[in-house]
């Protein structure tokens, strides 16, 4: 039987415009060998979490850099605990500050990345995360 790949909802929240990283990081994790639903930009946090529902994913990732993550994460995080997604892991990117990813991961995002980092370090951390147990 062959192995299920990681399914990973890429997501532009809010009105930010600027998708160059998502689409870096959907194409790096897709050429990894997951399966990669991008939704595009300007979408809501209850389309994000429609889209996780229908597309069975285990990871969301949110890419944010319109400064606005402290609304729209916790947002999407609500949403997912009503729909029963709470076994779906959250990483966020963008331009997020110290003080602001922490409280981010202490919400319940499993990882918080800023500019510059790796996409093999992305690869890494989802593939480690979702490795069963």
């Amino acid at each position: 039987m062959a192995e299920k790949k990681i399914r990973v909802l890429i997501a532009k929240p809010g009105l930010d415009g600027h998708d160059r990283g998502a689409k870096i990081i959907a194409r790096a994790l897709r050429d990894a060998g997951m399966e990669v639903i991008y939704t595009g930009l300007r979408q809501t946090p209850e389309m994000i979490v429609q889209a996780a529902l229908q597309e069975d994913v285990q990871m969301v990732g949110l890419s944010i850099l319109s400064g606005a993550h402290m609304s729209l994460v916790p947002r999407v995080l609500e949403l997912m605990k009503k729909a029963d997604l709470e076994d779906v892991r959250v990483f966020v990117g963008g331009i997020i500050p110290q003080e602001d990813a922490k409280a981010l991961l202490e919400l319940g995002v499993s990882a918080v990345y800023g500019p510059g980092t790796p996409t093999t370090q992305v690869i890494d951390d989802i593939e480690a995360m979702l490795a069963p147990a």
